[in-house]
C-alpha cells in the first residue's frame, strides 16, 4: 500500500487521532515499505534426514527423502481458485436488500463480546472495523470510548449502523463506505493508522493473502478476524456430517494460518460458538433451506451424486428434526417474527478467531 500523502486534507477520523495521540506512532512510510510490495514466498522441500546421527541407532538403509507437503503448496492460489469454483462475488445492492434483517443493538450479542475479549483491545486505543455490517463490533467499541472507522461497502449497511450510533449519542465511530478491493489509500485508509485492525465474519474476497496483509498494514499494534470452520456463515457441520457430507467441509480458517504462516506471522487461533434458531413455516421450506445449504458448501467441493445422495438422506433427516415452535409469533431478533417449525437443535456455527501482534 502507498506510503502517507501529507498533501491529502486529513479525514474527520484523523484529525481526532491527531489530537490524541500527537502524530505518534509507527507506520509504513517510517519504517519501509509494505508488505503489500513483496511478492509471496515461496519454500522448497526439506532435504533428507540422517537416522544415524541419533544416538543408540544403527544408520538406516536406502532412506528416501522427505517432501512435507505443506511447504510447497500455495494456499492463496488454492483459496482464490475455491472462491471461484464456490460463489460469485458479492454485490453492495444485495447487502443493501438485506441490511433490514440485520439486528441493530447498543448491547453486544454473545458473539460480539467474545470476539472483544479476545481481541484485547486496550484503552483509548483506536480500532478500523473492515466489513463493519450493522455495527456488531463498532457501536459497543464506540460506547466503550474507542475511535473506530468503520468500513463496509454496503451504503444500507452502514445506514442501519448510524441509526443505532445516533441512539446510543456515539460520536467516535465514523462510517466509511469502503470495499476490500478499492485503493484504500485514495480512500484515506493508509498505513499505521489505527492501533488495532479487526474483520468479524467479513472476509469472503477473492484474494486473500491481499486481504490479510492490507489489514496487517495498517495495524500499529495488533490485527484480529474471525472465518468459518466450515465453508460458510450458513453452514451446520453437524448436519452436513449426518447428510454424509461431512468431507465435503472446507475449513476457511486453515488458509489464513498457512498465508500468514508463509508471511513469518504466528497467529493466536481460538474458537465461537455461535447458536442460530431457524424457524420455518412448512416443512418444504425447511427442506428448501437445508438443500441451499448442500449446494452453498458442498457444491464446489463435490460431484452431482454425492449432493443427490444427500439430498435424498434431508426428508428423513427432518423427520426426526423438525418440531413445533413453541415461541411461534414471537420476534426473531431480526425484525421479523418466528414461524410455525423449528429444528429440534439450534444451528452451530463455529468460527476461528485469529490474532496476530505486529
Amino acid at each position: 500500500m502507498a506510503g502517507k500523502n501529507t498533501s491529502e486534507p486529513a479525514s474527520s477520523f484523523e484529525q481526532a487521532e491527531r489530537s490524541h495521540r500527537g502524530l505518534t506512532g509507527t507506520s509504513a512510510d517510517q519504517t519501509g515499505s509494505s508488505r503489500l510490495d513483496r511478492a509471496p514466498t515461496s519454500t522448497g522441500p526439506f532435504g533428507e534426514s540422517d537416522p544415524a546421527n541419533e544416538i543408540g541407532t544403527e544408520p538406516a538403509i536406502n532412506v528416501q527423502p522427505f517432501t512435507p507437503m505443506l511447504t510447497t503448496t500455495d494456499w492463496n492460489a488454492e483459496w482464490m481458485a475455491l472462491q471461484q469454483a464456490r460463489r460469485k462475488a458479492d454485490s453492495p445492492s444485495y447487502w443493501d436488500s438485506r441490511s433490514h434483517t440485520f439486528p441493530t443493538s447498543t448491547e453486544p450479542s454473545a458473539y460480539a463480546r467474545r470476539f472483544i475479549e479476545l481481541a484485547d483491545i486496550q484503552p483509548r486505543e483506536t480500532v478500523f472495523d473492515m466489513g463493519c455490517g450493522t455495527g456488531a463490533l463498532a457501536v459497543p467499541l464506540g460506547l466503550a470510548g474507542h475511535k473506530v472507522v468503520a468500513a463496509d461497502f454496503s451504503r444500507g449497511m452502514l445506514d442501519r449502523m448510524s441509526e443505532a450510533l445516533k441512539q446510543a449519542d456515539v460520536h467516535t465511530v465514523f462510517p466509511m463506505q469502503l470495499s476490500w478491493e478499492e485503493d484504500w489509500a485514495a480512500k484515506g485508509v493508509r498505513p499505521g493508522m489505527v492501533d488495532v485492525c479487526t474483520a468479524s465474519r467479513s472476509i469472503a474476497t477473492a484474494n486473500l493473502r491481499d486481504s490479510l496483509l492490507r489489514l496487517t498494514d495498517i495495524a500499529r499494534r495488533r490485527v484480529c478476524i474471525t472465518l468459518t470452520t466450515g465453508s460458510s456463515p450458513r453452514t451446520d457441520e453437524r448436519i452436513m456430517a449426518d447428510l454424509g457430507l461431512k468431507d465435503a467441509l472446507c475449513p476457511d480458517y486453515l488458509y489464513a494460518i498457512n498465508i500468514l504462516a508463509a508471511e513469518g506471522i504466528l497467529p493466536q487461533v481460538d474458537f465461537i460458538r455461535s447458536e442460530r434458531n431457524d424457524t420455518f413455516d412448512t416443512p418444504e421450506q425447511a427442506a428448501e433451506s437445508l438443500r441451499r445449504m448442500i449446494d452453498g458448501a458442498a457444491g464446489a467441493v463435490v460431484g452431482e451424486q454425492q449432493r443427490q445422495a444427500a439430498y435424498a438422506r434431508l426428508h428423513a433427516w427432518l423427520n426426526d428434526n423438525l418440531v413445533p415452535n413453541e415461541h411461534a409469533g414471537s420476534p426473531d431478533g431480526h425484525g421479523g417474527v418466528q414461524k410455525a417449525l423449528r429444528l429440534r437443535n439450534p444451528r452451530v456455527i463455529t468460527w476461528a478467531f485469529i490474532a496476530w501482534d505486529k
